[in-house]
Formats: C-alpha cells, sequence, structure tokens
C-alpha cells in the first residue's frame, strides 16, 4: 500500500477540552430544553446557604453553562483553539486542575464580592488559558515580552471595563481567571506539577 493511498481519520486529540466542550454543549441543551431552569439553578452561581449541596455544585459547575448560542460559540472557539496546544504542553490532568481552579477561584469571588449576580460561562477559564499560553516558550530567568503585552492588554482591558464600563459582563471573573493562569502557568513552568 502506498502512502498516498492512507485515508485521514479524526483524532481525539485533546480530551480534556474535548470533553469540556461537550459538557458546554450537553449543559446548553440543558438549558434550552429546561427553559432556564438548569442554568438558574445548577449551572449559575450566586449567593445562596451553605447547607444547600447545590452550593457547591454551582462553584464548580458555572464554568459549563452559558446564557445562550453565541455566549457559548464565544468562550469555547478561543478554548478549541487555544486548550489542545495547552494540554499537548502541560498535560491533560495539568488542564483539569487549571479549568477547576479557574471556576473555583471564579465562583468563590463571585459569591462574595457580586453576591446580588448570578455568574455563568467559561470566559474564566478562556482568560487562564489565555496568560497560560503565554508561559509556553517562557525560558530560564525571562519573562516573555509576549506575557507582559497578553497582561497589558487582556488584564488591563478587564480592569478599565470593571470600573469604567457598565455590562453584564463580569470582569472580575476574566481578571481572576488570568490570574489563575499566570500563577499555574508559572509553576507548571518550573516543573512543579507532574505533566500527565
Amino acid at each position: 500500500m502506498k502512502n498516498s493511498d492512507k485515508k485521514f481519520k479524526v483524532a481525539f486529540n485533546s480530551p480534556v477540552i474535548l470533553c469540556f466542550t461537550i459538557l458546554c454543549v450537553i449543559t446548553l441543551l440543558l438549558n434550552w430544553i429546561t427553559r432556564g431552569y438548569t442554568n438558574n439553578h445548577i449551572f449559575s452561581v450566586y449567593r445562596s446557604s451553605w447547607a444547600n449541596p447545590l452550593t457547591y455544585v454551582r462553584m464548580l459547575g458555572h464554568i459549563v453553562g452559558h446564557a445562550d448560542l453565541n455566549h457559548f460559540v464565544g468562550n469555547i472557539m478561543l478554548i478549541l483553539v487555544v486548550g489542545p496546544m495547552l494540554e499537548e504542553k502541560y498535560g491533560s490532568s495539568n488542564i483539569i486542575f487549571v479549568i477547576l481552579s479557574t471556576a473555583l477561584a471564579t465562583g468563590i469571588a463571585h459569591v462574595v464580592f457580586v453576591p446580588g449576580y448570578k455568574l455563568l460561562g467559561a470566559s474564566g477559564v478562556v482568560f487562564a488559558f489565555i496568560m497560560l499560553s503565554s508561559f509556553t516558550c517562557m525560558k530560564e530567568k525571562e519573562i516573555p515580552l509576549t506575557f507582559i503585552l497578553v497582561a497589558v492588554l487582556y488584564i488591563g482591558e478587564q480592569v478599565y471595563e470593571g470600573l469604567f464600563v457598565q455590562s453584564n459582563i463580569s470582569n472580575l471573573s476574566h481578571i481572576l481567571g488570568g490570574l489563575v493562569g499566570s500563577g499555574l502557568g508559572y509553576v507548571m513552568h518550573k516543573n512543579k506539577m507532574n505533566r500527565y
């Protein structure tokens, strides 16, 4: 058989990113089927009683909930572009850790600082991935100029919008996601986390 006769096949190249995407699709469909019930009660984080078990589910589950198709596509497109490269570089378990750390950090901060509003969506994860990606070519005792530019542009924009622009976008979750991605990028770059 010649090399030119070989057929291409679809590869499940990034299991964590693909499974995360599938979870988000399922959550979006559930929200549509239940006419918003699942997002309001499971896939949004907001201040509620600590005695309610769903409070803890929402602390992590809010990152897979999206308000609508546009919200979903906006987040998932960036995750699908950046995520597979990060998963290949840092390993699946580290990417899971980044996603869960971002969910927990943004969930807790939202409950503490913005208790009157619901938060949902993967934009904190997007910002964590953006900042984490700037560490991929970091060398010993060097800070990549790309990291500085990304930090100034992405995080600076979120700080500005948080202070001066009224919108329904959670700038706090974007900033925290960026900080989680930066912190874990630094730790992973120093090989202080296993890459599995």
